[in-house]
């Protein structure tokens, strides 16, 4: 097993309602399938605790926490139940982040930019924060931050893009700041992912079918006309969080069908 004996924290653990699975529940899903004990923190208690039981059921060991990563008490929560539960704190893996609100630079409302830094880089921010000393008195541990295509290619809209690019220099800051203490980061950019949060807003706000949507992301996909799903983030944090990836930090790891090479 690739995480053995690991502890993790997958911040977004849970996810909104869908017909396919999210980012983050892959993600923990993944990590116990290989070992590791999960400490699925989301702002929904019910939706956390629903992955843990998918966890447990196939034999694998995890527990929920809720919290708002937009708190940094709630941050501070997260690190001092992990350390509370479990002795340690192996791998923080950060998916929470949003882009509903988002509008082109005139139309943007100063507010709502602040409420979407608030939630895509600082509480990032603020979870590492807080886990950081715990990783250095250890000598060890491994961050991961989810980013976004959105980071690299041109967007209509901005302040998603921006925050996203934020986490890009973040996260190399905080891998060449922490490297003396054997604490590795390294950022995961998605790309146009079939996962809950990208498929059901986009149809509801659209009043369209869920499959028109998959087929003009789809169409936007150089490998294979074809969108990613969530275990393929997963795989990708799998391969970040375990000891194969050792000497790897600092990295910025596009998931994206090719996407990213299309800048523009």
């Amino acid at each position: 097993m690739r995480l053995k004996d690991k502890i993790a924290i997958v911040v977004g653990g849970g996810q909104q309602s869908g017909e396919t699975i999210g980012n983050g529940r892959a993600t923990c899903l993944r990590f116990a399938q290989e070992g590791a004990t999960v400490l699925v923190v989301d702002y929904d208690l019910a939706s956390a605790e629903d992955t843990v039981k998918m966890i447990t059921d196939e034999g694998g060991q995890a527990s929920a926490l809720q919290a708002d990563v937009r708190k940094e008490d709630d941050c501070r929560k997260i690190t001092e139940t992990c350390v509370e539960r479990y002795g340690r704190i192996d791998i923080l893996h950060n998916n929470v982040g949003r882009s509903r609100g988002d509008k082109g630079t005139v139309e943007m409302d100063a507010d709502m930019w602040d409420e979407l830094f608030e939630l895509n880089l600082k509480s990032m921010f603020m979870t590492i924060k807080h886990a950081l000393p715990v990783m250095r008195e250890q000598k060890s541990g491994s961050i991961i931050n989810i980013s976004s295509t959105s980071s690299l290619c041109s967007r209509g809209t901005i302040a998603y893009k921006t925050s996203k690019g934020a986490i890009n220099t973040m996260t190399h800051m905080i891998a060449m700041e922490n490297a003396p203490y054997g604490v590795r980061a390294n950022v995961i950019i998605p790309g146009l992912m079939d996962t809950p949060m990208a498929i059901e807003r986009r149809a509801k706000e659209r009043g369209i079918d869920r499959s028109i949507v998959r087929s003009e992301r789809d169409a936007q996909v150089p490998l294979m006309g074809k969108m990613g799903t969530a275990w393929d983030v997963a795989n990708a944090a799998l391969f970040l969080a375990s000891d194969e990836a050792g000497y790897v930090t600092g990295v910025q790891l596009p998931v994206d069908g090719g996407v990213s090479g299309k800048i523009g």
